[in-house]
């Protein structure tokens, strides 16, 4: 199969804590994601600022980082053609007001902030967040 990506996907705190990470793993797998690798991890804040580096000049950023690391998350490495496109088109919009049905976001999304997933936005920033959680 060409065009074969991988993409990083996180299930934020506000999913893990409402156990709904077996659902959400469950909906990659029926869009034709294969979970390469994943883990159940915490991390700090600090961790959590330098995941989040390329955000650090928005005005969300303090609450962003405090947010990933208050409480478990799983991090996972998704497999699939066009993984990166296909990953944020299953996310849905960042507002889960604004998501489309059938997405992630809309169906467990509690806010923009608590929307539930983290996506790589682009093969280049896949590749850093997959390093990120998986340098082995």
């Amino acid at each position: 199969m060409s065009n074969l990506e991988q993409t990083l996907s996180i299930i934020k705190p506000d999913a893990v804590e409402r156990n709904l990470d077996l659902e959400i793993k469950q909906m990659f797998k029926n869009n034709g994601f294969v979970i390469i690798k994943e883990k159940k991890i915490q991390i700090e804040k600090s961790e959590a600022e330098k995941f989040y580096k390329v955000h650090e000049t928005k005005p969300f950023y303090n609450d962003l980082c405090s947010y990933l690391s208050s409480g478990p998350i799983v991090v996972m490495i998704l497999e699939k053609k066009n993984a990166v496109l296909a990953n944020r088109e299953l996310m849905g919009a960042t507002n889960p007001k604004d998501a489309i049905e059938g997405t992630i976001r809309k169906k467990f999304g509690l806010s923009i902030d608590k929307n539930s997933v983290h996506g790589s936005d682009s093969l280049e920033n896949a590749k850093l967040e997959i390093d990120f959680f998986f340098k082995d």
